[in-house]
């Protein structure tokens, strides 16, 4: 008597998608396969789990609540974390961060950290505050430039 082993996609259950992520920032896609009924917010994690398993930079970081997915071909709103990958007919995506708040000083706006500048944008703006563009002129013309 011969017994068959059942296949391990049997109980697949729905379609499966080859998708496309483009990462802002990145050389190239990311393409990997899932399922039609997969949340977003999986796809977002699988995206960023295989981004740095793969060593890609600029490095992105592992959250997934900082990044919002977009359908290549579709309008201008972001996919909500809670609906299926399938939902919209798109296998093109578009993976960006978050736009970081801002808030408003002396000399331009700044990032906020839970209510708070942060460090380096701090700097950034100490460093446009205290230079003017005749300093900058005067910087770059006194460069000497040797024939020999």
């Amino acid at each position: 008597m011969l017994l068959q082993k059942p296949k391990k996609n049997q109980n697949v259950k729905g379609n499966r998608l080859l998708i496309t992520i483009n990462v802002l920032g990145s050389a190239g896609p990311l393409r990997f396969v899932v399922n039609e009924g997969e949340l977003v917010a999986a796809v977002i994690d699988t995206a960023l789990k295989s981004y740095a398993r793969e060593g890609r930079l600029p490095v992105l970081g592992s959250d997934l609540n900082n990044f919002l997915l977009y359908c290549a071909n579709a309008g201008a709103d972001a996919l909500s974390p809670w609906e299926t990958i399938g939902s919209g007919g798109g296998r093109n995506f578009v993976l960006c961060k978050k736009p970081e708040p801002t808030r408003s000083v002396e000399g331009g706006e700044i990032p906020v950290e839970a209510g708070k500048p942060t460090r380096k944008a701090m700097i950034n703006t100490a460093r446009k505050g205290n230079g003017s563009w005749k300093s900058w002129i005067n910087k770059s013309l006194s460069l000497k430039i040797y024939s020999h």
